[in-house]
């Protein structure tokens, strides 16, 4: 978890239930890079503590929602740490180049497929 790789790459890391502070702590603390990241989880209070404890992490955080650029133009868009300078690209919001502002999607419908509608065709 310590490297910024571009690429479709999931990283799965399993943990006690009592180490749920730990391992926020973990992601938070492991790596200098955070462009995008996804919290899955029913509980909206343990999404809520997550996104208090990772929320210097990533330039744009998903819940419950696949880590996509794909939506680059529509939603600002920028990396924070040493993934960028969070200036959010392609976007009129240009006061974030002095700020730090986060981009939060949310899904609240499960996902029931991994692709995209023109990925059918």
């Amino acid at each position: 978890m310590e490297e910024e790789i571009f690429g479709p790459v999931l990283t799965v890391y399993v943990y006690q239930d009592q180490d749920w502070e730990q391992t926020l702590d973990l992601v938070d603390n492991t790596s200098p890079y955070g462009l995008t990241g996804s919290i899955y989880c029913r509980d909206r209070a343990i999404l809520q503590d997550a996104h208090t404890a990772l929320r210097h992490s990533a330039g744009n955080i998903y819940f419950n929602d696949k880590s996509t650029g794909s939506v680059v133009g529509q939603q600002p868009f920028g990396g924070s740490r040493a993934s960028g300078t969070n200036d959010k690209a392609v976007s009129l919001n240009l006061i974030s180049k002095w700020t730090s502002p986060q981009a939060i999607k949310e899904s609240l419908v499960p996902l029931t497929k991994h692709t995209y509608p023109y990925m059918e065709q």
